[in-house]
């Protein structure tokens, strides 16, 4: 039989194909994950409806295909009742609602003809489903929200989670890029080449802000979130773009139109097993440095297992990246298109400076380094945003009240 690919999200028609989880002559169970796509940097893993063998993949690996399309062939077997589909390689997820009535009744309700096909290949109940969509059609996040998943098996302690896997390649080969490679290339240098990059560097003491985390990081640990620099620097930042909203903006080249945003989306840069993808902490000025810590770790999680949400990738206005973790001082960060400006802070160094009174004293230096849409934002105007940032990472304290100066 064939095997078409079925929807994967909403508003999603095309994919690429990154890589097969199967291969022919092999079983499969229904639930079992067949292939990886890709689409808008998120890599899904696509589910078995079904129960068989695999005659033939029909798709090749870093081909674009779209929904509905055939990509593999199956010899079915007998399908279970029960319908298991496995998760983010976490536990798997078990579908609670009933099978389709008799009398048909699940296709009476408003629903896309690509919804309806989902549920019926996961033997859910369209009547049993409340529609979150326009006059209560039913959409494919409906179907899946009807799933629920088992308690995991407790653990004696919580595992730290593992550093990214870097590709250092194989001296000899050719690579070809596709996939997540592709996705950054392209948009690297579509960046370069349509905007007028420049750099601002400026030095800034984070000694109080060493100290704030040094107090801090205990308490925050008991709550469940790590309390890094990052958090701190975001919330500078978020604060420093509700000043300037000029810097918290977006460039449409087609319109030639820049719109200076309401909402305060900053994305992190986050180094995955694949490349470099930046998800986006919405509201950042909204949110306490608790509340973005713990979304920089579920973001930053969810990237290196490859489970990033489409949704968590959209929305930006401005960029930060920490290359401090690795170790570099200064960088020259390409701006995230279509936003105006990025952020790179780098390692924080002891070492002695002069004081007020001239005397020597050591110091928590580091470097942030700039990279502003010059089309927008003038040497001027990215030197004082870069002030604005410094002077709330010279005065950290003020970052856990909700006032800022």
């Amino acid at each position: 039989m064939d095997f078409a690919l079925p929807p994967v999200g909403e508003g999603l028609l095309e994919v690429e194909l990154t890589r097969w989880l199967v291969q022919a002559g092999e079983a499969v169970g229904r639930g079992q994950a067949l292939m990886e796509v890709l689409s808008d940097k998120a890599t899904m893993e696509v589910p078995a409806p079904f129960a068989g063998r695999i005659a033939e993949t029909i798709a090749e690996p870093g081909r674009k295909i779209k929904v509905g399309e055939v990509v593999l062939r199956y010899q079915p077997s007998g399908a279970p009742a029960e319908v298991v589909v496995p998760v983010k390689a976490a536990a798997p997820i078990v579908a609670t609602a009933t099978l389709p009535t008799a009398n048909g009744h699940g296709d009476r309700v408003p629903a896309a003809p690509s919804v309806r096909l989902m549920a019926r290949k996961l033997g859910i109940d369209l009547a049993n489903l409340a529609g979150s969509g326009p006059g209560g059609r039913i959409l494919l996040d409906d179907v899946t929200a009807r799933m629920v998943v088992p308690s995991p098996t407790p653990v004696l302690a919580k595992a730290k989670p593992a550093a990214p896997a870097f590709d250092f390649g194989k001296a000899g080969t050719r690579v070809k890029l596709v996939g997540l490679r592709r996705i950054i290339a392209e948009q690297m240098v579509a960046s370069v080449a349509s905007i007028p990059h420049y750099s601002y560097v400026d030095e800034c003491d984070f000694s109080e802000l060493v100290k704030l985390r040094t107090q801090l990081k205990d308490a925050f640990g008991t709550k469940g979130v790590k309390l890094t620099y990052l958090p701190c620097a975001v919330k500078a930042v978020a604060r420093a773009l509700k000043e300037m909203p000029i810097v918290n903006a977006t460039h449409d080249d087609a319109s030639d139109e820049t719109t200076l945003h309401t909402e305060i989306n900053v994305g992190i840069a986050v180094a995955g097993p694949q490349g470099l993808i930046v998800p986006v902490i919405r509201d950042a000025d909204e949110k306490d440095l608790a509340a973005i810590g713990a979304e920089i770790e579920r973001l930053s999680a969810d990237v290196r297992r490859g489970r990033v949400q489409p949704a968590d990738l959209k929305g930006g206005t401005f960029t930060v990246t920490s290359i401090g973790s690795i170790g570099g001082l200064i960088a020259t960060p390409i701006i995230n298109r279509p936003e105006v400006g990025i952020m790179a802070m780098g390692k924080i160094v002891k070492r002695p400076v002069f004081d007020e009174r001239g005397a020597v004293v050591p110091a928590e230096m580091g470097y942030l380094s700039f990279s502003f849409d010059h089309r927008i934002l003038d040497g001027a105007i990215g030197a004082l945003f870069g002030n604005a940032v410094i002077r709330r990472l010279h005065r950290p304290a003020e970052l856990l009240v909700g006032w800022s100066a």
